[in-house]
This record gives C-alpha cells, structure tokens and sequence, in this order.
C-alpha cells in the first residue's frame, strides 16, 4: 500500500504542461507573500519569528502538493461512482457545523476533528462535492435534460439545500457556488428558462430580503449576528466612515496599492502588512501589488484567467461529459473565488472573507483546494491519454 502511495511513475505530473506550470507559480507565489504578510502576526504570537509560518504554510503546501498529484493519479470517471455518497456527508457536516461549528473571526464555519483539535471549514468540502454531483448527475440525464421534472429539478433542489446550509455563516461562498453551479448547468445543456425557474425566485426573494434588513434597526438584528455583519460590510462599502474596522482594512489596502506604484517596492518590503488586519489571506492581493507593483497584480490575475482558459480548452477535447464538467465546474468556482478576493482588496467589493486560491496563508484550506486541483488535472491527465491513443494504434 505504502509503495502504491509513493510510486513516483504513477504520481508524477501529467496532463497540461501550462495548467501545472500556473499551479507551481501560485504555490511559490504564495509562499514567499505569505511569508512576507505574517511579520505583524508573528510579532504578536512568536516574538517577531516569520519562519514559524513560512515552513508551516510549506508544511501544508507539500502536503496538499502530494495530495493533488495521487488524486490527478486517479481517473476521473471513478470520482463519478463517489460523487453522490460525498454530496451525503457534506449534507452532514454542514449541518454539524451549524449547531456545533467552530467560531473564528465572529463567523462559525469550521468544525474541529477531536482529538486532533483539526479546523476545517466544511463549505469548501460541500463545494468539491456538490460541483461533482451535479457533473456527475447532468452526465447520466443527458437523455433528459430537456424534461424539467426529470432532468433539472432534481439537481436544483441539491443547489438550493446545500447553497442554503452554507449562507447563513458564509453568504459569500453560497453566493459563489450558486453561480458556479448554474454555469455548470448551463454548459451542461439544460436550458435557460429551466435555469429561471429558480434564478428568478432566489433573486426576488434576495432583494427582498435585503430591503427588510436595511429597514430594520440594528437592535433588532443583533441576534443574527451575521445578517448584521453583512449588512454593515455593504453600509461601509457605499459609505465609508472613519471609525469602522472595514474602512480601516480598506484604507490600509489603498495605501498598499499605492505604495506599490507600477513595478512594486520589492519582495519582503511591505510597510502595510504592519497595519492591514488579515494581511497574509483576504488582502494578500494588496501586500502583493505593494511589493511587485501593478505588474505583479496583473501578471498574478493572468494566471488564474488563463488556467481557466486551459480548463475551458478540456470541454472541447474530453469525450465524456462528466470530466469536461468537472474540470470547468471545479476551474471557474476557484477562479472566481480568486476574482472576488483581488475585487474586495482593490475596494471593487465589499469585504467577503473569500481567500486566494493556493496563495493566501491556510491550513486543511490548502489540502481541499489542493484535491479540486487535482481532479481538474486528473481529467486532463486522462483526456490527453485517452486523445492519444487512436494515434498509437
């Protein structure tokens, strides 16, 4: 078992060249930022030891780098026969999380593993597994895909249950995967007025439900304590003031940006990740601008782009549905997760809580975004060989 788990020829990259090459420059990126971002952190924690971080975000990096080379080892249609039985224990732990969660940063989205004292946030689990769901369910009702009742339906009512388990301590990431989901949807040839059917209604009720809690006095909302974040997150986006913790981050963030000028002050020359709170994960955009400048800020956003493009590229080379949705479905939920983070650090967005993909400091974050990566590789491993083989014959 053990020589299985470390036999080099079945592990080692395969698949797109580019896509390993992005997912290398993200990895190395994001230590050097992270190591860079973490001086005020690690003043306040370990007496001003940076290293304490750098090898430990290496430490998870190595495990998560190991972690997406097995599972790209994998072919991808066996993720299919596992799709559903993960989509079920997500379900669990989504609600486990929501009576006995772990608190962190006034938001209870993880659950600790006794004995272990392990935190995990169980969303970035349910997005793996819905997103494979739903690939693997639009591959199977391909006849179907047109009868409402048949063939969308039930995948919505899957979207709108686990979408709904996540929103009340991560709207961001519920709002996200939503999004993905439909794009998947909607690449999977199921049609645009099935996908209004439930579009329409969750947009409606959205509205309305803001329009209710910016009528209603914050007394009020204290007990839901999140809906009350939220709220005042979008009152200091689209009107700051002075006072707020929000307004501080994202005056910080400015002045970051602005230090950096077009090519930057340099690795490790950072002044603001002395001032900006969460430096080294939701605004490690901004540290990086300020060191590599506007060129490293679009150099890094090219990255993300262009695996996208790469993954896009698999749809039109896989003979089988479920990969080429399971390798764009995976690609665009972290490509725009990584677009709302660099949003929010250039004050395009309202702060979300939502970290950069493979570059921002993390724990069991990094492993679970090292595994979607890994299934994405997994179908170009296996597309590239399976477009090959009538060459050989």
């Amino acid at each position: 078992m053990i020589a299985k788990l470390l036999n080099w020829e079945r592990i080692k990259p395969k698949g797109d060249p580019f896509m390993w090459a992005i997912i290398a420059i993200l990895s190395f990126w994001g230590l050097a930022a992270v190591y860079s971002s973490t001086g005020a952190l690690a003043y306040a924690k370990h007496g001003g030891s940076a290293e304490v971080f750098l090898f430990q975000q290496l430490a998870y990096l190595l495990i998560g780098g190991y972690v997406m080379l097995y599972i790209h080892s994998i072919h991808y249609k066996m993720f299919m026969k596992v799709a559903k039985l993960v989509l079920y224990v997500s379900y669990i732990l989504l609600v486990l999380t929501l009576f006995v969660g772990s608190e962190i940063n006034d938001a209870q989205r993880w659950l600790t593993i006794p004995f272990l004292g392990i935190t995990f946030q169980t969303s970035e689990v349910a997005k793996v597994a819905l997103i494979l769901f739903i690939a693997s369910e639009l591959a199977k009702r391909q006849d179907d895909i047109k009868d409402f009742k048949k063939g969308s339906l039930p995948i919505m009512a899957h979207i709108c249950l686990v979408c709904m388990l996540i929103a009340p301590n991560n709207l961001s990431t519920a709002l996200v995967l939503a999004t993905t989901c439909f794009v998947i949807m909607f690449i999977g040839r199921v049609t645009i007025k099935h996908i209004s059917y439930i579009i329409v209604p969750a947009l409606l009720a959205l509205l309305l439900f803001g329009i209710i809690v910016f009528k209603t006095p914050d007394k009020f909302l204290k007990p839901f304590g999140r809906i009350l974040t939220w709220k005042h997150r979008i009152e200091n986006y689209s009107k700051p003031t002075k006072d707020s913790d929000v307004s501080y981050q994202n005056d910080h963030a400015k002045i970051a940006i602005a230090n950096g000028g077009f090519w930057g002050k340099g690795p490790g020359q950072s002044t603001e990740r002395n001032f900006l709170p969460e430096a080294y994960s939701d605004f490690i955009y901004a540290i990086i601008i300020e060191e590599y400048g506007m060129i490293g800020g679009v150099f890094l956003l090219l990255m993300y782009l262009f695996f996208l493009y790469r993954a896009f590229r698999i749809i039109i080379k896989s003979p089988k549905a479920f990969g080429a949705l399971v390798a764009v479905g995976l690609s665009f939920a972290l490509v725009m997760q990584a677009l709302i983070n660099m949003a929010v650090a250039v004050n395009l967005f309202p702060v979300t809580g939502l970290t950069l993909p493979l570059v921002s400091k993390g724990g069991t974050s990094i492993i679970i975004t090292s595994m979607a990566f890994g299934m994405i590789m997994s179908v170009s491993r296996y597309v590239e060989e399976e477009n090959s083989l009538p060459d050989k014959k």
